[in-house]
């Protein structure tokens, strides 16, 4: 696949399911983006908001109704595309009798993974989600993050170019999170292009480069992460502000709080900005941070869900 082309694309998508009680029910609605090879993409909604549908479109398994989705430029049903890909779900179900080992040597089978290449990816897919250790293991005794590596380990088995993370860190506690998301950034490293489907906003804020947010199965917003979390307002905070130095700048700000003499303000355009800095400086108050305001993605996603951005 050229890199420079999109892994996925999506086209007046639109996938509506039969209703007994009424009519159809429209999971997706007319649904048109692309994901661009090499990126992690989060892909955010609330519950019901169309994603897991989506996803079950890209990977083959539901046909839309309307629309085109295309997968590493090809029809998500191609046979071929389904050793480029992979699908780790929220919770994988394995055998619990298997180890680690035994798992990926299942799946290197339906992969038809022989000889010394299987033993050697398995052994490094070992190393590389941290399990060597545990490899001999039944899957019964492993926590639910080292369940979570080791079904990022099979999820990589057949070392796909685009990988579908369904909620990959949800419930991990804080080592485990961490570790999961690092692997996710290496294997962008790796040129692979990682679809992520999260409710742990943090993480895709952290890691992702685009996101879209889906609501009520329609695209809200997409772009950039850095792009849609820049404001155009300055952050201010000062110490050793008085009450009456603090009367002076509340006006120019767009939002102000003082409390034992600590301020933060914030402003908007250089002219406000330049009479906040020259009323600090002739009272005698200490400028700690003069920064650009950055929304969180928490942020983004409540407002836009809820109709306020």
């Amino acid at each position: 696949m050229d890199k420079l082309a999109d892994a996925i694309e999506i086209q007046g998508l639109t996938k509506r399911f039969k209703n007994p009680l009424g009519g159809p029910i429209t999971a997706v609605d007319n649904l048109t983006l692309s994901v661009k090879s090499g990126e992690i993409f989060g892909f955010l909604g609330p519950n019901g908001a169309g994603k897991t549908t989506t996803i079950k479109i890209l990977l083959g398994l539901l046909f839309p109704t309307e629309g085109k989705a295309t997968v590493l430029g090809k029809s998500p049903g191609d046979i071929d595309i389904k050793n480029k890909i992979s699908y780790l779900p929220e919770s994988p179900y394995f055998y619990e009798h298997m180890t680690a080992r035994e798992l990926l040597g299942f799946y290197a089978d339906l992969f038809r993974i022989k000889g010394a290449e299987r033993k050697n990816r398995i052994d490094a897919l070992l190393k590389q989600v941290g399990l060597t250790s545990a490899a001999d293991k039944p899957l019964r005794q492993y926590s639910k993050g080292m369940l979570q590596r080791a079904g990022l380990a099979q999820a990589l088995l057949n070392d796909p170019e685009l990988v579908f993370l369904d909620e990959p860190t949800s419930g991990l506690d804080p080592i485990a999170h961490a570790d999961i998301c690092n692997m996710i950034l290496d294997l962008k490293t790796q040129g692979k292009t990682v679809f992520v489907s999260s409710h742990q906003l943090s993480d895709i804020e952290m890691i992702g480069d685009r996101v879209a947010i889906l609501v009520g199965g329609k695209l809200a917003m997409v772009g950039e992460v850095k792009e849609l979390l820049a404001t155009d307002q300055i952050e201010v905070t000062a110490s050793d502000v008085s009450d009456e130095v603090g009367e002076n700048i509340k006006p120019v700000a767009d939002e102000f709080e003082l409390h034992a003499g600590k301020m933060t303000a914030f402003v908007k355009g250089t002219d406000s900005l330049n009479k906040v800095i020259e009323t600090l400086v002739k009272s005698g108050a200490s400028i700690l941070t003069v920064n650009p305001r950055r929304r969180t993605l928490e942020k983004l996603f409540v407002d836009t869900v809820r109709g306020g951005r």
